[in-house]
């Protein structure tokens, strides 16, 4: 779908992309880096609306320096900021730009509102856009990018601002552009807990460079580390505390602290798992002391645990990079939800 080659971009201050070789294929793509890691340069230089300073890009077979045109004709785009006309209605909106996209109206109007639908603003669909809440803005934005049956979409942030409701709507909207449509996706975002929940592929980049590229199963592969939660009793009013307790006094080895568990469930206690007896002995355990067993299970590698261990310090960039100490946060500060 996406294939890049030793693509730069820079301007006299900053490098927004540096040497950047990948390939993006099929499905849900996510494209994570810190504020200033080059993604949204990335972008519009795929859609032929701003110039490499050199390397070479191609979407969907077509070269990005000479096919513009052809490539947004075929490509749905998103962008991050607000950008929507406050005084005309989603259908208006959504019909004009499926015209620009060369739909006559009859099958713009037929296709706006079978969009609209799919994005939940069915009903809403004549109310001037002005009046619309930041999460009905979002899916206006990305029915005009689905509205003309594109082969791809290109989501910047598409997640920026919503409370977490209407995030996990438009993640779940997202998700669905590629399984009941078959539309691949590259969306890109700051917040690694989105991308481990929605794509089948990740894109890690840093300071415009590559840090990493796999399918999110491999960043989030199975560790050695088992996970073990449980409920509170009368008898236990902190089950985890009790279960600690006589892990300890078993000889088994726990790590330190305890992570956030479900709700109402209490913590989760880490522990490395030697064999088959270990989980012997946490189930024998936790029947002795009458809790309740949550879980049991093999904990696994978050994608922010992978970009802070692969991340390169600031110290080790090039002297070429450029990159002043504002242009965005390092590695290390992308969040995690």
């Amino acid at each position: 779908m996406i294939a890049t080659e030793s693509l730069s971009k820079r301007f006299p201050r900053v490098t927004a992309l540096d040497r950047l070789s990948l390939d993006i294929g099929p499905g849900v793509t996510g494209l994570v880096g810190a504020n200033g890691a080059g993604k949204s340069t990335m972008i519009k230089i795929l859609l032929g609306l701003s110039p490499a300073t050199e390397g070479r890009a191609e979407v969907l077979g077509l070269d990005v320096a000479t096919s513009g045109g052809a490539i947004r004709e075929r490509v749905g785009y998103m962008p991050e900021h607000d950008c929507l006309p406050a005084d005309v209605s989603a259908t208006e909106f959504v019909v004009h730009m499926a015209r620009m996209s060369g739909l006559p109206p009859t099958a713009a109007r037929e296709r706006t509102a079978d969009t609209l639908r799919h994005v939940g603003l069915y009903e809403e669909r004549y109310r001037p856009i002005g009046g619309y809440s930041t999460g009905m803005k979002q899916r206006v934005k990305l029915a005009q990018a689905l509205v003309h049956d594109p082969k791809l979409v290109l989501l910047d942030e598409p997640t920026n601002g919503l409370d977490p409701v209407g995030r996990d709507e438009m993640l779940g909207l997202i998700r669905r552009v590629w399984t009941d449509f078959g539309i691949s996706v590259l969306v890109t975002s700051h917040l690694l807990g989105e991308l481990e929940r929605t794509c089948d592929h990740v894109v890690v980049i840093d300071g415009g460079r590559l840090l990493r590229s796999s399918s999110t199963s491999d960043f989030t592969q199975a560790t050695a580390t088992l996970a073990i939660e449980v409920t509170d009793t009368d008898a236990h009013p902190d089950g985890t505390k009790a279960l600690r307790e006589a892990l300890t006094a078993a000889g088994v080895a726990l790590h330190a602290g305890e992570e956030e568990g479900l709700p109402g469930a209490g913590h989760i206690l880490l522990l490395d798992a030697e064999g088959e007896e270990t989980y012997d002995i946490v189930r024998d355990t936790v029947a002795e002391l009458g809790l309740g067993l949550v879980r049991m299970e093999q904990r696994r590698h978050r994608i922010a645990e992978v970009f802070r261990a692969e991340a390169p310090a600031d110290a080790e960039r090039p002297a070429d990079t450029h990159r002043p100490a504002d242009a965005g946060r390092p590695a290390q500060e992308v969040q995690s939800r």
